[in-house]
């Protein structure tokens, strides 16, 4: 990951970085249906599970080339999302080189393999 090799070339502390904790959980489907049913007060109307490619370009006949570098979009997405954080915990000093080493790590990753966001949808109705 782009953060550790930071610690190793002494662009960020290594306590810096053990400190760092982002908790990420994703259930599947069957999760969310039984933990929904165990609450109680809402019915599922419907559930799907739906796969969407990182590159949203890479299945078009001729895509603009401002769109044909995957890694750089899904870096965009991403530091959109996680850049308050990490500079409130990092600095802002470092935020453009790991978001730099970030997409040189996914357009590498995307040209090796079809990479996909899982999304779970659930329409629920309140209960009486």
């Amino acid at each position: 990951m782009a953060l550790s090799e930071m610690v190793s070339e002494g662009l960020i502390e290594e306590e810096t970085l053990d400190s760092f904790n982002i908790p990420k959980y994703t259930p599947c489907p069957a999760e969310v249906k039984t933990e929904v049913e165990k609450e109680g007060s809402f019915a599922i109307d419907r559930l799907e599970v739906s796969k969407v490619n990182r590159n949203a370009y890479e299945d078009e006949l001729w895509p603009s080339d401002e769109f044909k570098d995957g890694g750089h979009n899904v870096a965009e997405c991403m530091r959109a999302v996680t850049e308050p954080i990490l500079v409130s915990h990092f600095g802002k000093t470092i935020i453009d080189e790991v978001f730099c080493r970030y997409r040189e790590i996914i357009a590498d990753r995307m040209s090796k393999e079809r990479t996909e966001f899982i999304n779970v949808t659930v329409s629920m109705t309140r209960k009486g």
